[in-house]
């Protein structure tokens, strides 16, 4: 049976890696193991639920990937699963020839977001190709990626490879919650020489053609963090309204910090971005406008066309927007306690602290208070230096892959992982090699996919990468 199942999976992936070959992919060597494997693991991997809560499957999906490991040649001694909350994290061991040298982190999670199968088209833990395309909870964030990568690694290991420095797998499991595992794991790898984020990065895929038009590495992110504003006063009967009220105050609060904006900045890293992926941009003010603020960040024209991007907006400072409200105990009463979410995106090189001197600033209401409530489950990180030696790798291997295709680095709104690593000094880039078009981008949404044809560029790519920085 599985004989016959390595079979068919080699049969799936060259037969939809095809289409690529012609939008611009180089005729590459195959590796029929190590592609068979991703697809084996993609699909067990998906058909695990492993979602925070009752029932979660993150520890049976982290022993699939050590099952594959010890199948690779790793020792049981090398691979750990260690119980955390309702969830757990692995961390596997290929031990380098120089225990001089720090070791090469490969991050990624194995948990996903929660799937409700009445919504979707496919049931989200059932995996299913269709037309070359793996539908499933996790296709695109990221046990797609986690299967490749586990794949490639084995394969090194296959081919005989022996690392100088050693290299380090491991999987979170509640990055998309509490991000607590994340943290314990950052503290214990905090020796490494430098993270590969898996779940970060990535290409773009021409609409329609499926053409190669860029590849981005992620060398920063910018800070998660929330706020709550919150009102409060005695209160009263609804027939005698008094000069003050909580809600009416909130009111105005929101209203002052929806209308904020916070100063446009760039940083090496999003001025290159700017630079470069203007070129790809179809709107041609929109192109404009990213020339125009790489070479002068306090051009008002520039930074305000940005701004009405939501593409952009993002990518050009610090952004705070109202998310949540609550206020009022009874409809016959004047509110005694009126609260609301402000949620925070941070751009690096701010402090939490910071952003909240500048709400109340903003608000200039003493009955205001503002507070920010995020805790321990985010954590401002600097951006990771662009590395010669990371860099190098990259490009390298994807001249390999997509010859031609434009390179460049970029900066995440969201959170991720890396931000654990890079917050104690380690160097951490979101590197994955999958492609996609805008349009195919369902991450957290409904029938989520990722195409069959990343897969043998894929193990190429990771086989450079793990190579070149691991010696």
């Amino acid at each position: 049976m599985r004989q016959k199942s390595i079979v068919v999976a080699i049969a799936v992936a060259a037969a939809f890696a095809a289409p690529q070959l012609s939008a611009g992919l180089v005729k590459l060597a195959s590796h029929p193991e190590a592609e068979a494997q991703t697809l084996d693991l993609a699909k067990r991997l998906i058909s695990l639920r492993s979602v925070q809560g009752p029932g979660n499957q993150t520890p049976q999906a982290l022993d699939v990937v050590r099952d594959a490991l010890r199948a690779g040649g790793w020792q049981p001694d090398q691979i750990e699963i260690t119980p955390f909350e309702d969830t757990a994290y692995l961390i596997a061991t290929w031990p380098g020839s120089d225990p001089a040298l720090k070791p090469l982190v490969i991050s990624g999670h194995m948990d996903v977001v929660e799937a409700n199968p009445k919504d979707w088209t496919r049931d989200p833990f059932t995996p299913i190709v269709e037309d070359g395309i793996l539908y499933g909870r996790g296709a695109s964030d990221m046990k797609f990626d986690a299967a490749l990568a586990t794949a490639s690694l084995i394969e090194l290991r296959r081919q005989g490879f022996r690392p100088k420095r050693t290299i380090i797998l491991q999987f979170s499991g509640d990055e998309e919650t509490t991000m607590k595992s994340s943290r314990v794991i950052a503290q214990r790898l905090k020796h490494a020489e430098l993270v590969i984020n898996i779940d970060g990065g990535g290409g773009t895929l021409a609409e329609g053609s499926a053409k190669p038009l860029y590849w981005t590495w992620q060398g920063a992110e910018k800070t998660y963090d929330d706020y709550q504003l919150e009102v409060t006063n005695s209160g009263g009967h609804s027939s005698a309204p008094r000069p003050v009220n909580a809600i009416v105050q909130l009111s105005e609060a929101l209203t002052k910090v929806g209308a904020y904006r916070f100063k446009p900045e760039l940083s090496p890293l999003t001025k290159a971005y700017f630079e470069k992926a203007a070129a790809f941009e179809k709107d041609p003010e929109l192109s404009m406008a990213m020339r125009a603020f790489a070479a002068n960040p306090a051009d008002e024209a520039a930074a305000a066309t940005l701004r009405a991007s939501s593409t952009y907006v993002g990518k050009i400072g610090t952004t705070c927007v109202p998310t949540m409200v609550s206020a009022g105990h009874a409809q016959n009463a004047l509110p005694q306690r009126a609260t609301a979410n402000v949620n925070c995106r941070i751009f690096p090189g701010h402090s939490r602290e910071e952003v909240r001197q500048v709400l109340e600033q903003v608000i200039g209401m003493p009955d205001v208070k503002v507070t920010a409530i995020s805790g321990e489950d985010s954590i401002a990180a600097p951006a990771s230096p662009m590395r010669p030696d990371f860099i190098a790798a990259t490009e390298k291997a994807m001249r390999l892959i997509y010859p031609g295709v434009a390179v460049f680095p970029s900066q995440a709104s969201g959170a991720s992982d890396s931000m654990w690593y890079r917050a104690l000094g380690v160097p951490s880039y979101g590197a994955s090699p999958t492609f996609s078009m805008d349009s195919e981008d369902y991450a957290h949404g409904l029938n989520e996919r990722v195409r069959l044809s990343n897969i043998r560029p894929g193990v190429a790519y990771y086989l450079i990468l793990f190579t070149d920085l691991s010696k």
